[in-house]
């Protein structure tokens, strides 16, 4: 599903109109969509509505979205900024011949009317701005914002009658705030940026048109946005085919799952290696370690620090290990001779979570991506002259610490094979590009598409809303905003997926987009079953067989 920017959308809809298909016709489907939007969500039919109708076409989205209410049985009033002449609205008079009560706030100049409205009403519809309008709001809009936004507080405030329990379970209160539903976008919302307006309404549900707004996936608006819809107005997707940003759906990620053939045994699946760990971490190889089986490779490998062996296999028995040397619990230079001996028996490769950034961690990590490792003989005779071999590392996923070490190291892309996968979050990133975390977050778009091509390699770019970018220019957003991801180690489980799909077979981008949108959806999935405060990265990993199925039907 692609990702417009506002100028994009004025062209596609322009375009449509030239093609034939009006404004009006544009209209009529976006406002019988919001009235659709809220059927499906509540039983309308006796419930009180107050449309905020704005000047522009967004108002007239509202005004047929009331009409279809009306229809459905709904009592809807509608309060009209600016007024609007009937004789030249179709929309508003075809209302007012259905006896639907309009007012003005010109009409209403002390806001009492609003207040009664506002105070009384099960749900509010917002349509005073589109997406033209950029914040800060003034005038007739903003003193509507600000009355609704003040009733809809004291409302929030009021406690529900009864009794009240002490102790035991407590109940969740009978909620007192009307349902918000904006059109478009929350009115005082920059659907570019994501700017908001201090007054904006905060809105629990948002119904945007042929496609989603990148100020929709930016905060602080994206935090006012609420569960987002997107309703076809009958554009013609060819009208959209130069648009360069998409929002990841399930339809793309089941088309590049790999296939789970009947008579599959475990190399048809793939082997991945994941080199992990530390006395300090040994967390985060287990977590990545249980996320590749559960993201379905069919051999998981993790090499480890001898000392946090048999931790880490105590709660991972489905994993085989390759014990590594260490230094005071950390992976020591010499581990690199380990791997270069079976590296080539694996179909991809994860380094880097828990590792550390000790002086004997670094040295290894740089040996093992200089490709050339002095091989000796194994046993109780070593040759006199250990010979140097050149070692071709599988498809590579760069995590946590090992992004970390990489960072101090001038042109260190240079150093990585081709179509490796980098997963930072912002902090990672800001230290990959020399910068600041605040400048990463500024345009994460356009920072990931950006480094991407610069790097040569996909940047999955993790936090609300993750970006992954390809040296290409493909670019993606996941459509999960979650803060029970918040928290240590589901990091880890994100690179467990993504090494799992690299070993089936994935090429890089569409392993990372995929493996983001699996870690999502098991973090929605979690979220739905266990809330939000106190979910653990550990939590991610029962969920992600049921993301997968949810995905491939």
């Amino acid at each position: 599903m692609k990702v417009v920017t506002v100028e994009q959308m004025r062209s596609i809809e322009a375009a449509a109109d030239a093609a034939g298909h009006t404004y009006a016709a544009m209209m009529e489907r976006a406002g019988r969509a919001v009235a659709e939007a809220l059927m499906n969500r509540i039983e309308v039919r006796g419930k009180r509505v107050l449309v905020l109708v704005g000047p522009g076409n967004n108002g007239g989205d509202g005004l047929v979205a009331a009409y279809h209410l009306v229809q459905a049985g709904a009592e809807v009033a509608c309060y009209l900024s600016r007024p609007r002449d009937p004789r030249q609205d179709a929309n508003l008079r075809r209302l007012q011949e259905a006896g639907v009560f309009v007012t003005t706030a010109a009409a209403d100049k002390d806001q009492q009317v609003l207040r009664r409205l506002a105070a009384g009403v099960d749900v509010v519809i917002d349509g005073l701005l589109g997406t033209g309008s950029v914040p800060p709001v003034r005038g007739t809009v903003a003193e509507i914002l600000r009355t609704v936004g003040e009733v809809l507080r004291r409302r929030e405030r009021v406690p529900a009658p009864g009794l009240q329990a002490v102790g035991g379970i407590p109940r969740p209160p009978r909620p007192a705030r009307p349902l918000v539903l904006a059109v478009d976008g929350p009115s005082g919302m920059d659907f570019d940026t994501g700017a908001l307006d201090d007054n904006a309404l905060k809105a629990d549900l948002t119904v945007t048109f042929a496609y989603p707004k990148r100020g929709h996936f930016r905060f602080p608006g994206a935090a006012a946005v609420g569960e987002l819809l997107v309703a076809d107005i009958g554009t013609d997707p060819a009208l959209a085919a130069e648009v360069d940003l998409e929002v990841v759906t399930p339809r793309m990620v089941r088309s590049w799952l790999p296939p789970r053939p009947p008579d599959a045994h475990k190399g048809t699946f793939g082997r991945a290696l994941i080199v992990a760990g530390s006395s300090n971490y040994t967390g985060a190889a287990r977590l990545a370690g249980a996320a590749a089986v559960r993201a379905g490779a069919g051999l998981v490998t993790l090499a480890v620090p001898i000392p946090i062996h048999e931790p880490v296999a105590a709660g991972l028995a489905e994993a085989t290990y390759i014990l590594l040397p260490h230094e005071l619990g950390v992976v020591a230079e010499p581990a690199a001779e380990v791997l270069a001996e079976v590296v080539d028996r694996y179909d991809a490769l994860l380094l880097g979570p828990g590792l550390g950034r000790e002086q004997e961690t670094i040295a290894f990590v740089e040996r093992l991506l200089a490709g050339k490792v002095d091989r000796r003989s194994v046993g109780f005779l070593p040759t006199e002259e250990p010979s140097v071999a050149s070692v071709v590392l599988p498809p590579l996923v760069v995590d946590a610490d090992g992004l970390n070490i990489l960072a101090e190291w001038p042109a260190w892309h240079e150093r990585l094979p081709p179509g490796t996968v980098l997963t930072p979050h912002p902090g990672e990133m800001a230290r990959l590009m020399g910068c600041s975390t605040r400048e990463v977050q500024e345009d994460r778009v356009e920072v990931a598409r950006r480094q991407a091509k610069a790097w040569g390699h996909v940047v999955v770019l993790k936090g609300a809303y993750t970006v992954v970018a390809a040296p290409d220019g493909r670019t993606v957003l996941e459509p999960f905003a979650n803060p029970g991801l918040a928290t240590g180690g589901t990091g880890d489980v994100l690179a467990g997926v993504v090494v799992a799909l690299r070993a089936q077979g994935l090429p890089p981008f569409e392993a990372a987009a995929a493996g983001a949108y699996l870690h999502g959806l098991a973090g929605e999935l979690a979220r739905a079953d266990l809330g939000e405060a106190g979910m653990a990265a550990g939590d991610l990993l029962r969920y992600l067989p049921q993301a997968w199925r949810r995905v491939v039907g």
